[in-house]
């Protein structure tokens, strides 16, 4: 399956926010948390789109460091790194940290 390159200029949180902006990849991400490993056609069913979409999605998980594959016969198995979402925690802790300094400040005068 081909997949459109990744933007040049797109950093790790750039990759997380694209995956988990859509509902549907998303609900998947907590799925394979949840429930990991699952393939794409028991995933499917799960979401309520066909196998096909569902496999775009996990492969997007895969890409942006969300989750993983391992073959099992002719299975593909996903499974959800949680570890993916570090960038997005970092960046996250640092924003908040920002603000926080800012607010403080303007609490000064």
């Amino acid at each position: 399956m081909s997949r459109p390159p990744k933007p040049a200029n797109q950093t790790p949180v750039d990759q997380v926010l694209a995956a988990l902006v859509d509902p549907t990849r998303r609900q998947a991400f907590e799925l394979l948390v949840d429930n990991s490993p699952a393939t794409a056609t028991g995933l499917s069913a799960v979401l309520g789109v066909s196998r096909q979409a569902a496999s775009k999605h996990l492969l997007q998980l895969v890409d942006s460091g969300l989750a993983s594959t391992e073959r099992s016969g002719r299975e593909t198995l996903y499974r959800a790194d949680t570890s993916g979402l570090e960038p997005l925690v970092t960046w996250a802790d640092q924003t908040a940290q920002l603000w926080s300094r800012r607010l403080d400040r303007l609490s000064e005068m």
